[in-house]
């Protein structure tokens, strides 16, 4: 697996991730399974929040889980990074609850990751992100808490999730640590981000003006952008891997998969690595041969034009 430095952190870590948002659907030895082979396949670096936990209606429940699987599955805490988010504000309840709001008080925030530390059974996560935006924040709130976070030892890196330039820019000015992470959609079938590039004073520019720039702010601030959901086809048809809804897209990942001794979904992942963006893809498998074969792609280098056809066969005009 290759590595990368996340952000300007000082974390070298692996180019794809684990997120276990769903692993509170898993029973202890699965989970444990399921976190073994992630890092037999050279995955050490692992994402959750506070609020997952939607298969057993409570929060910090995927957390739990993951934070027993690790230790399960026999991991050293030192040689894989955690990473969790937080502020916003859910409730679960009999039907299953739901978001009231959000907030970055810095009471909220502060309890909030300390409940995600007993969950994950340790002392402190490598890195925390603010989960989406609370358009009520107060930046004096926000610094309280990162810097309570950080000189307590409890957490080392922060960073966002679901931001534009302009948020980044305005909570950076209140805060002492650098934001090293956005966390954003992003794949063969969220292709915002290169869009409003590829199709900017065109006709068809349909999302110049929601993207903000996004993607060449965070090459010009060197944040990495970590790639969530990045198999799911944005419709209601799910994942577009193997996908009969998609046959142009998988024909192209089947073809490719051949030419380069991988599978569909190895070429899938080397796609978003072949940005130069440095663009961390968020896995959110539960399925470990599944698993298996999107962290074979980080070994992939693409060929441009291959990279290209890929972004066509999704259904992407070029000109």
């Amino acid at each position: 697996m290759k590595t990368q430095e996340i952000g300007q952190s000082g974390m070298i870590a692996s180019r794809v991730a684990l997120g276990v948002m769903r692993m509170d659907a898993l029973d202890a030895a699965d989970a444990a399974r399921t976190v073994a082979v992630a890092h037999d396949s050279g995955i050490d670096y692992f994402d959750t929040a506070d609020i997952y936990g939607f298969h057993d209606h409570a929060a910090h429940a995927s957390s739990k889980r993951f934070g027993q699987a690790w230790k399960d599955a026999g991991l050293d805490r030192s040689t894989i990074f955690i990473q969790t988010k937080f502020g916003i504000d859910y409730s679960f309840g009999e039907n299953d609850g739901g978001a009231n709001g959000y907030d970055f008080s810095a009471k909220h925030l502060i309890d909030a990751l300390d409940h995600e530390l007993e969950a994950l059974q340790t002392d402190y996560v490598d890195a925390v992100l603010l989960h989406r935006i609370d358009t009520l924040f107060e930046l004096n709130e926000v610094a309280e808490a990162f810097d309570a976070l950080e000189s307590s030892g409890k957490v080392r890196h922060f960073g966002v999730s679901n931001m534009g330039p302009w948020q980044i820019e305005l909570l950076q000015s209140g805060l002492r640590q650098k934001l090293e992470i956005n966390q954003l959609q992003f794949g063969l079938m969220h292709t915002q981000m290169l869009d409003a590039e590829i199709q900017f004073n065109m006709a068809s520019d349909p999302a110049a003006d929601r993207t903000g720039g996004i993607l060449p702010y965070s090459r010009l601030k060197h944040m990495t952008i970590q790639a969530w959901c990045p198999f799911q086809s944005g419709t209601e048809y799910g994942p577009f891997v193997g996908n009969e809804h998609f046959p142009e897209l998988n024909a192209e990942l089947t073809r490719l998969a051949g030419k380069y001794g991988s599978t569909p979904n190895g070429i899938a992942v080397a796609w978003i690595l072949r940005h130069p963006a440095g663009i961390q893809p968020l896995l959110g498998s539960m399925t470990p041969e599944r698993i298996r074969q999107m962290a074979a792609g980080a070994d992939i280098e693409l060929e441009r034009r291959d990279w290209w056809s890929l972004y066509q066969a999704a259904g992407n005009p070029l000109m």
